[in-house]
C-alpha cells in the first residue's frame, strides 16, 4: 500500500516495487490510498486482485488511520506488514528501522552541528539496527499460524 501523492512512495512505485517483486519472484501489485477517504477503496482493491498480503511502506496517512487499517485488514482477511512500531498493538507484524537507534543516533548528528561541523561534511548513514515484531492475537484472528523459526528471530511477541 503506497500514498501516490508521498513523493517518496513515488520512488518505491517506479523502482523498489518492481525491482523487488522481480527478485523474489512474485507479483507486487501496488494498492494506492492518498486519501483516507481512499482507503476502503484501495483494500477492496487488494482483495479484488486476489492479494495474498498488505505490506504498508509508512506514511502519514497510514500512520494516523492505523487503527481504520487494522480494521479493513481484518474486515478483507489480508495479513499486513508495518515498518513503525506504533502498529504493533493491531497489525499482524513490524519489520523497520529501530526508531529509537536513529533518533539517538540522530542526536550525535546535532552534537556535531552544534559544535562546528558543516551538515554537508557529516556522512549519510543507512539504519544499522532493525526490528521485527510479531502480534499473535492477530495471526490467530486472521487463521495463520506463525512458524516457530520466525518467532524465534522476533524481537518482541505480542501474546
Amino acid at each position: 500500500m503506497v500514498n501516490p501523492a508521498n513523493p517518496m512512495q513515488k520512488l518505491y512505485l517506479a523502482e523498489d516495487v518492481p525491482r523487488i517483486g522481480q527478485e523474489l519472484g512474485v507479483t507486487l501489485v501496488p494498492v494506492e490510498a492518498a486519501t483516507a477517504d481512499e482507503l476502503d477503496a484501495a483494500f477492496a482493491s487488494a482483495a479484488a486482485q486476489n492479494a495474498n498480503a498488505i505490506i504498508d511502506f509508512g506514511d502519514t496517512l497510514t500512520y494516523v488511520q492505523a487503527s481504520r487499517i487494522f480494521a479493513l485488514a481484518a474486515k478483507y482477511r489480508l495479513p499486513a506488514n508495518y515498518l513503525f512500531r506504533h502498529y504493533a498493538d493491531g497489525g499482524l507484524s513490524v519489520y523497520g528501522a529501530d526508531a529509537r537507534d536513529l533518533f539517538r543516533r540522530a542526536a550525535g548528528y546535532v552534537d556535531k552541528i552544534l559544535k562546528g561541523t558543516k551538515p554537508s561534511d557529516l556522512p549519510v548513514e543507512r539504519p544499522t539496527k532493525f526490528g521485527l515484531l510479531i502480534n499473535m492475537k492477530t495471526a490467530k484472528a486472521l487463521g495463520l499460524t506463525v512458524p516457530p523459526s520466525l518467532l524465534i528471530r522476533a524481537d518482541k511477541v505480542i501474546e
